[in-house]
């Protein structure tokens, strides 16, 4: 199992990011508002919202770790549950994909 933790300003960071992506989207679908003012701001709320959530999103998933079996439900295993994900990224880093 995988354990991230977060500090509460990145969580709104993260909320943010998606309310914007959905803002945005939000905008694009819309039919009130005339559609060249809809389409700029559609666009550029969605692309806000799409570019700022990558590197939260590498900030979160590079400080996840693996959670020892025992640790996360008591069994007496010590082996880690996400070993095979890890060797699918060393494999995937070593490959250059």
């Amino acid at each position: 199992m995988r354990e991230t933790q977060l500090t509460l300003p990145e969580v709104g960071l993260i909320a943010a990011t998606r309310g914007v992506l959905g803002a945005g989207l939000a905008f694009l679908l819309a039919d009130r508002i005339p559609e060249s003012q809809r389409k700029t701001v559609g666009w550029t709320l969605f692309s806000i919202g799409a570019v700022s959530t990558i590197p939260l999103a590498l900030t979160v998933f590079g400080r996840s770790r693996c959670v020892d079996t025992a640790e996360s439900d008591h069994r007496h295993t010590h082996e880690p549950q996400c070993e095979s994900n890890d060797r699918v990224r060393e494999q995937t880093v070593a490959t250059g994909i």
